[in-house]
């Protein structure tokens, strides 16, 4: 049987594209700029207060975050992503927060066994909530934790050292601080049936989040955001004013510590914590320049936290830093992060692209990011990349630099003529003490 070999080939079904899940963001070359600007920042902040990096497993048994966050939060009741193991049956979950793993990992590996421990994270978290502006379903914190430390000292250093960040990054006019203390266990017991009984004098003003917290979890109800409910809820009992002696002198000594680093901040007797793991120590750096998504840093202490995951009794503190709300604040700001190379290199020709690429190394030798163009095409052509890359200068390599051993160099973003130096000098013909920089 003959086929008929003139006949086209049947056409391929067109393929849709993918996209990203939603509330899971791309962050693209041109973008992450910032987001590096932030996170060297970070880096070199925290190192100069002593604090180490640790990394944890983004996926940790469901039974860490019921345990460390509390079964009764909105993380763990409607936000998880929770799946069960195929081969195992055990339930795995994204992690949705740091700290219960970081503490996880700290139990697991005795690291607080001979000595308290500062350590920070950087990564991405998962919460499955509807997205808006600068909450996503996947984000990404920096998580702080000061292991082994009692005091009201330790908490008062990361405050102090996110002042700093604020400072390094430019944007500490934008920020405020608040700070409050929500006790010990026993002492929030108490306090919870005096909110439960003030809350149920007043059901007909509850909305239906308020009324679902109101047994499980009444404190969160203080956070509430209802206008109906914020006269009712200002009329509250307040934890701060039936503090015993031990919290009162930690929430004293930190509020003194932080007057005697020059830290303003403001005492919010509503100020509450998500989750359940918190004591004492409790603070938010806020802005009003992201709408109702106004909370850039929060943390607090949480000294039960380590004998609830099965752990000795050990003191903590810590906090987070939510890095789209940041990259938020410092666009508003007008923060800019230039990742741009020093030298885009233009070429034409085999002794010509020998010679642009060991120009390249010589550039990289001296700690400058050089781009060598790649794939062919005219000068001409080659030179809208290379203004497009954002480099300061193009190098141009051809027939007759490559025989001379010297490159034209190019300003592209001030004025200056193209010259030609030998290609020895290339690297100091670009550096800010050279003559070919504009003059008046």
């Amino acid at each position: 049987m003959s086929s008929d070999s003139g006949s086209p080939p049947a056409a391929r079904p067109k393929v849709a594209p993918l996209q990203a899940v939603r509330g899971m963001n791309d962050v693209l070359p041109d973008e992450s700029a910032l987001w590096q600007r932030l996170e060297d920042a970070a880096r070199a902040v925290f190192a100069l207060y002593g604090y180490r990096n640790l990394r944890v497993p983004m996926v940790e048994p469901t039974a860490l975050f019921v345990r460390g966050i509390g079964e009764h939060t909105d993380v763990v009741e409607k936000e998880m992503y929770t799946f069960d193991d195929r081969l195992s049956g055990e339930s795995l979950t994204l992690r949705p927060e740091a700290t219960a793993g970081i503490v996880r990992a700290a139990i697991e590996h005795s690291l607080c066994y001979e000595r308290p421990q500062r350590v920070w994270l950087a990564g991405p978290m998962f919460r499955h909530e509807r997205p808006q502006k600068g909450r996503y379903r996947q984000f990404h914190q920096f998580d702080v934790e000061a292991l082994g430390f009692a005091g009201p000292d330790v908490d008062a250093e990361q405050i102090v050292m996110l002042a700093r960040l604020w400072r390094e990054l430019g944007v500490a006019d934008g920020i405020r601080l608040a700070i409050n203390s929500i006790g010990d266990a026993h002492e929030r017991r108490a306090h919870r049936a005096d909110l439960i009984a003030h809350f149920e004098r007043h059901h007909d003003l509850l909305d239906e989040d308020a009324r679902r917290r109101l047994h499980a979890n009444p404190l969160r109800i203080l956070d509430s955001k209802t206008p109906s409910m914020q006269a009712m809820i200002a009329e509250a009992p307040r934890l701060i004013d039936r503090l015993g002696p031990e919290s009162r002198a930690h929430f004293d000594g930190l509020a003194s510590a932080l007057a005697g680093a020059g830290i303003a901040f403001e005492v919010d007797p509503r100020l509450v914590r998500g989750l359940d793991y918190y004591n004492r120590t409790v603070f938010e750096w806020v802005t009003d320049r992201l709408g109702a998504q106004g909370t850039v840093a929060g943390g607090g202490r949480y000294d039960g936290l380590f004998e609830a995951l099965g752990g000795k009794p050990t003191p903590a503190c810590g906090f987070a830093i939510g890095v789209e709300r940041m990259i938020l604040l410092l666009q508003g700001a007008g923060a800019t992060a230039a990742d741009a190379p020093l030298a885009y290199v233009v070429h034409s020709g085999d002794a010509a692209g020998t010679l642009a690429r060991s120009l390249a190394e010589s550039i990289r030798d001296a700690g400058h990011a050089a781009i060598v163009h790649a794939g062919g095409g005219s000068f001409k052509s080659q030179m809208k990349k290379a203004d497009a890359s954002g480099a300061r200068y193009a190098l141009i390599v051809g027939e007759d630099e490559a025989a001379a051993r010297s490159v034209s160099v190019k300003p592209l973003r001030e004025p200056g003529e193209q010259r030609a130096v030998p290609a020895r000098e290339v690297v100091d013909a670009m550096t800010p003490a050279s003559p070919m920089r504009a003059t008046e």
